[in-house]
């Protein structure tokens, strides 16, 4: 398959045309508008600073259905004894650069997450689509995630944690509140063994591109998602 290479234009070829790699094109930008089309036809930017922006749809897709969420033994002390408190879009900007910041094994140099992405991000908050997820010991934030959301898949993007356990809580936390709200996935983008602990799996790419074109058919939360929290 042909990897593409992208204009000015505001649009991306059809993503059944992913070649093996998982990347479908190449170049563009990181407005709103082009991220806005991307993750609503599964897409996602990933790419090294110093190179051009790549755009991925890999086969297999790693995801979590919220139903098949695992909290592990070791987790339940944390949820008896309360010992996070956790809140959604508080303190944004924080939680994204706390992504941005924490170191990761094997990562050399600057981080994928660059400023510019990170600004993209914060405007996608604004608009109610991007949201933050804060995990509170006190008043300090020690961990947290972020991701956007469309129809009912919430598309999760990064997480960090200065206290042992502390993402894994938010985020079991957030897949717990997205099905109370009938979310069907939880897209991961790609495999790693923390998000395999907590119940990811990979389904083929055009199982996960049909289910998108399913979920264009749904309304989306806009708006700050402090609610959810309440409604559990």
């Amino acid at each position: 398959m042909p990897i593409f290479w992208l204009n000015k234009e505001l649009n991306f070829p059809d993503p059944h045309q992913t070649g093996d790699e998982g990347i479908l094109a190449v170049g563009g930008d990181l407005s709103v508008e082009r991220l806005i089309l991307a993750y609503k036809m599964g897409l996602f930017p990933w790419f090294n600073p110093e190179d051009p922006i790549l755009w991925w749809c890999p086969d297999p897709r790693f995801v979590i259905f919220p139903n098949e969420i695992k909290v592990s033994k070791s987790m339940r002390p944390y949820f008896n004894k309360k010992k996070f408190r956790v809140t959604f879009d508080t303190a944004f900007r924080d939680v994204i650069r706390g992504c941005q910041q924490m170191p990761r094994k094997g990562q050399e140099g600057d981080t994928w997450l660059t400023d510019d992405m990170l600004e993209a991000f914060c405007e996608l908050h604004e608009l109610g689509i991007c949201h933050s997820v804060e995990v509170w010991e006190g008043d300090e934030l020690v961990g947290g995630l972020y991701g956007n959301s469309f129809g009912k898949i919430f598309f999760g993007e990064s997480m960090f944690a200065k206290a042992s356990n502390a993402s894994k809580f938010g985020f079991i936390t957030l897949v717990k509140a997205l099905e109370k709200q009938g979310f069907t996935l939880i897209d991961c983008q790609q495999g790693t063994d923390h998000l395999i602990s907590m119940g990811a799996r990979g389904i083929p790419r055009d199982d996960f591109l049909e289910r998108m074109e399913a979920n264009s058919y749904e309304k989306t939360i806009i708006g700050n998602w402090g609610f959810m929290l309440n409604s559990e």
